[in-house]
């Protein structure tokens, strides 16, 4: 029996290679390509490494011209001792619970508030107060600092952490354009339907649009908390009390100590031990949430 012979548009195909095969001027375009990546990467890690490989060393090491890139002897003590040198532990309660954390919540829940109003509701001036709202941005906070502090020394807030906290919970306009433009990315479609169930504008908010938005929330969140733990100026303004410090104000009280006193062994490689583990939670937290925070990005698109 002769096996059928179909037609050819119907005969099996051999697979194509999917693998395309690269020029010379191609493999050399890669090549430079990866080479400065590889350059740019040396380039900003290089920093942390310095600062790292300092604080294992000692003032013999240190100090030694050529510079040691691997100390050793490696000193692992001084991370424990340096960091006991002060009350750095309530220098992180303080920054975490007293600033970063209802900072964040503040910022997060303000803006997307706002950025719903500017993005789902018809209202008159709606976006003339939008462009107002970002014009504000434009205004350095050098400028406002004086005026702020005037503000809220006649509130009796000065020594503590509301000047800090309390403007976050009326929004900030970079994460309101941000989360505008993400929402103006979900279809209008999922508010006219929850209006026609009866629904009000906050159980929209709510219950549709902010779960429908974690990835650009996610990305204010980490912003938001990533300017809080590294905020040096606004504590350095406010909060006076040692015990009210945060890790910014923390570092730089611990170097001025060493500057007063140069006679401190191993002045140098503590104050790199201590700043390696005040970047350390912001570097794990950038690690673990990168996709998230790459994804929101990317999703939080320009659309009008």
């Amino acid at each position: 029996m002769q096996p059928a012979i179909l037609p050819t548009s119907q005969q099996p195909q051999p697979k194509a290679n999917k693998r395309k095969r690269l020029g010379v001027g191609e493999w050399i375009a890669e090549i430079v390509k990866y080479a400065v990546l590889i350059l740019l990467a040396i380039t900003f890690v290089m920093p942390f490494y310095w600062m790292f490989s300092s604080a294992l060393k000692n003032d013999a090491q240190v100090y030694v011209a050529p510079p040691i890139w691997f100390p050793s002897p490696a000193f692992w003590n001084n991370f424990p001792d340096a960091w006991n040198s002060q009350p750095f532990t309530q220098y992180m309660m303080n920054t975490l619970f007293l600033y970063a954390v209802p900072y964040t919540i503040g910022v997060v829940l303000s803006s997307a508030i706002v950025a719903y109003g500017f993005s789902r509701i018809q209202w008159k001036w709606r976006d003339t107060l939008f462009y107002l709202c970002l014009a504000t941005m434009m205004v350095p906070f050098q400028v406002q600092m004086v005026p702020l502090f005037m503000i809220f020394k006649q509130l009796g807030w000065i020594n503590s952490f509301l000047p800090l906290i309390v403007p976050a919970f009326c929004g900030s306009p970079y994460y309101i354009f941000m989360l505008r433009q993400f929402f103006r990315t979900i279809p209008s479609e999922l508010s006219d339907a929850a209006r026609i169930d009866g629904a009000s504008e906050f159980d929209i908010l709510f219950r549709i649009m902010l779960p429908l938005s974690r990835p650009a929330l996610t990305v204010v969140a980490l912003l938001s908390f990533i300017g809080a733990w590294n905020d040096y100026l606004g504590p350095l303004i406010y909060v006076h009390d040692q015990s009210k410090f945060v890790l910014a104000l923390g570092v730089e009280n611990l170097q001025r100590t060493f500057s007063f006193n140069s006679t401190i062994a191993n002045a140098y490689p503590y104050l790199m031990a201590v700043s390696t583990l005040v970047v350390l939670p912001i570097l794990i937290i950038f690690f673990f949430g990168q996709r998230v925070f790459i994804e929101g990005i990317s999703m939080t698109g320009l659309k009008e």
